[in-house]
């Protein structure tokens, strides 16, 4: 009771309700998860048809920010057969034993450019610690947000001997589109 009269009250005095985290959920549709390396020296980009994340973010209260997002692994596709064949392969991502790539920030703070998620990344069972630059728009309850973390694919796991053509570095690029929760 006492705290719904406080709330009144700020709403009496400013009209608006104090500002809290807001949570917002991701429209798969309309977003994006890929993995881009390089093959040969050529572009290879795989895309992920399956991922989720609960994502709690409100610029004015980057205190209680919070991003969990997973990617499905076995459901990354390239065109080619032989590289798609790598991905899934035991030396690959090896979905058969880690169904999902997992990041949860620690924090999310402001920068000059945007925003970073600070946090752990896991893929194949090993962990890293892992920073997510990105920007976000928001407008009309729907937020837009684009970014892009590269990694060593052997921090990972990520490689083996037939790999040599691969190059080291994958860079994830994220494009999601979330409506407000």
């Amino acid at each position: 009771m006492i705290r719904a009269s406080i709330a009144a009250f700020a709403f009496a005095l400013t009209g608006t309700f104090p500002l809290s985290a807001q949570d917002w959920v991701i429209d798969t549709a309309a977003s994006e998860v890929t993995a881009e390396t390089r093959v040969f020296g050529q572009a290879v980009t795989a895309n992920f048809a399956e991922f989720s994340a609960e994502i709690t973010f409100d610029p004015e209260d980057l205190e209680n920010a919070q991003i969990s997002a997973r990617v499905t692994s076995g459901t990354g596709t390239i065109p080619n057969r032989e590289y798609q064949s790598a991905l899934v392969s035991r030396d690959g991502l090896y979905p058969a034993e880690h169904s999902e790539a997992i990041f949860v920030s620690d924090e999310i703070v402001a920068t000059a450019d945007g925003y970073e998620a600070r946090g752990t990344l896991t893929i194949k069972g090993e962990s890293r610690d892992a920073v997510l630059p990105f920007t976000v728009e928001i407008s009309d309850g729907r937020a837009v947000a684009q970014g892009s973390l590269e990694i060593l694919r052997a921090d990972f796991g990520v490689g083996g001997s037939s790999w040599a053509e691969v190059a080291p570095n994958v860079t994830v690029r994220l494009h999601i589109e979330a409506d407000a929760g």
